[in-house]
């Protein structure tokens, strides 16, 4: 051993955790990584072998990080497996790997056994947690991830493009975009999934114009986007309606960068054009992608659909729909709303005897809420069980007379279609989104 390296024992392990001072990537394996060129790796590594390298700390991590990024994860996990001398890195490469194909039982195994955690350490479960709806527990990662940043600016420990990265994406996740960005422009160095998590992180919020002035940006910065970059663009270009720069962007992307594009990258161009208004255009989208739409496509249209009353499109959306997913309640309940909304009572009554038949249920709706490290979760509708429940109410009814007094009429045209007048506008007024604003105030 070095004397510039030190080596702690896990007590729940017989694995050494080794942490070198410096640390240096292996270039190769790193740009096989980034091109997702499998064979070439394998080649790499092979060579490792044969030289006797392949127990090099910092190669056998870049080989983990390579071989979970193509989805090799028991070629992975051997190589973590059989080695005694692991550090942060391959504890995080490890664990990211299982996070990334949702298995996140042994990522919170690993979690739970590493002898050190890092920012990106807690980054990656939360990430974890929210793939996988475990919204509470995502939360709770949250305030845990915070304060170890905070230990970590006030003992003035450096920040790597890693560990600003990991920052980026927490903070854009929980809703903290100040905080994002202040970690972005406070980095000396960035790499493609900084420009690309900031981008994502910021369309997801609805700061359209600042994701997309990120993007020229990053693009002038020599900075080549890949396609997780192109999906954050085409959100932004949606949200903010800016269909004709979203058009350019999605040809361009083919041209220019030498794409092609995937089912993620169709399905944002038909919410695009739905949320536009161009129906038309977004079905002729569907009809030609070169792969099978998926449901999320389908959806999107249906949406565009609901907006803008078109029954026609609508109905031919939701045969494929009930097509590829005939058990799913809220394709039945998009119809019937539909149908309420353009006043054709007796396809409501027909879409309902559908899903009566498939035996299709709603599942209850939730809303999550944050306070002083405690998360509340309000029920969709009529949730009384909460102990301030009263308290809750009461500014809410002072909310909703502001509303009024401001002009605003609440829509009372769609869902809820089997209860009467009076329990439609007690159950709106009870909705779980209301209550958790409510409470947030009054705390």
């Amino acid at each position: 051993m070095h004397e510039h390296e030190t080596t702690l024992k896990n007590p729940c392990s017989n694995r050494h955790y080794r942490t070198p001072r410096c640390r240096r990537q292996p270039l190769l394996i790193k740009a096989c990584t980034q091109a997702h060129a499998f064979l070439l790796g394998w080649s790499v590594h092979a060579h490792a072998v044969k030289f006797a390298l392949a127990y090099n700390l910092y190669l056998r991590n870049a080989l983990i990080h390579f071989y979970s990024m193509n989805e090799r994860i028991k070629d992975a996990n051997i190589l973590f497996d059989v080695n005694e001398r692991l550090d942060v890195v391959s504890w995080n490469s490890m664990k990211s790997a299982y996070v990334r194909i949702g298995d996140i039982r042994n990522a919170r195994f690993l979690f739970e056994e590493m002898p050190e955690r890092s920012e990106v350490t807690w980054s990656a479960m939360i990430v974890g947690y929210v793939q996988c709806w475990l919204c509470k527990e995502a939360l709770g990662a949250l305030e845990q991830g915070r304060w170890v940043h905070g230990y970590m600016k006030s003992n003035g420990m450096e920040e790597s493009v890693f560990l600003g990265n990991a920052l980026i994406d927490m903070y854009a996740k929980s809703g903290e975009e100040e905080l994002a960005l202040e970690v972005f422009n406070g980095m000396e160095e960035k790499n493609l999934l900084t420009w690309t998590t900031l981008i994502k992180g910021l369309a997801m919020h609805r700061r359209d114009p600042e994701a997309l002035k990120l993007f020229g940006d990053m693009e002038k910065s020599g900075i080549l986007p890949d396609d997780n970059t192109f999906i954050g663009v085409f959100c932004a270009c949606a949200h903010a309606g800016l269909v004709d720069q979203g058009r350019q962007i999605f040809h361009l992307k083919s041209r220019k960068y030498g794409y092609t594009p995937k089912i993620e990258h169709y399905g944002c161009m038909v919410d695009l054009l739905a949320r536009g208004g161009m129906l038309n255009e977004a079905r002729e989208m569907v009809e030609s992608i070169p792969m099978q739409p998926d449901p999320l496509i389908w959806g999107a249209l249906m949406a565009g659909c609901r907006f803008y009353q078109n029954v026609e499109l609508a109905e031919y959306v939701g045969k494929h729909l009930l097509q590829l997913e005939p058990d799913n309640a809220a394709v039945y309940v998009l119809m019937s709303n539909i149908y309420v909304a353009s006043g054709k009572q007796e396809n409501v009554k027909k879409i309902r005897a559908l899903m009566k038949k498939a035996g299709a249920s709603k599942t209850a709706g939730f809303s999550l809420i944050e306070i002083r490290g405690t998360i509340h979760q309000f029920i969709i509708v009529r949730d009384i069980a909460h102990p301030q429940i009263i308290e809750i109410l009461i500014r809410w009814e002072e909310i909703e007379r502001l509303l009024k007094m401001g002009g605003f009429v609440p829509n009372r045209a769609e869902g809820l279609l089997d209860i009467d007048e009076e329990d439609k506008i007690e159950a709106l007024t009870r909705h779980s989104e209301k209550l958790a604003i409510a409470f947030r105030l009054i705390s």
